[in-house]
């Protein structure tokens, strides 16, 4: 975390909802399932977004990408910025 990325292109913005969702699984599955849990924050490019489908996950209201496993180097390899953490709970 803290490095800059490489890319400087259109990003996509996240739904001002996703944070209580990612506030929720941090607190409530990540602490119990290994102790502790971070809500993080950062850009990706919209352009390899765009490639993904937004998926329906825990709830109407909350959209999300599934990236699969076999692309996430590709994804981290188009997040634009810096990863922020933005809350951790133990």
């Amino acid at each position: 975390m803290g490095e800059r990325s490489v890319w400087e292109r259109q990003v996509a913005k996240p739904d001002p909802d996703v944070s209580g969702y990612a506030t929720r699984i941090a607190r409530d599955w990540n602490v119990k399932a290994s102790g502790v849990g971070y809500v993080t924050r950062f850009d990706v490019d919209k352009r390899f977004l765009d490639s993904y489908e937004v998926q329906q996950a825990g709830g109407q209201t909350i959209l999300e990408y599934w990236i699969p496993a076999e692309d996430l180097d590709e994804f981290n390899a188009h997040i634009a910025g810096l990863i922020e953490v933005v809350a951790e709970f133990r």
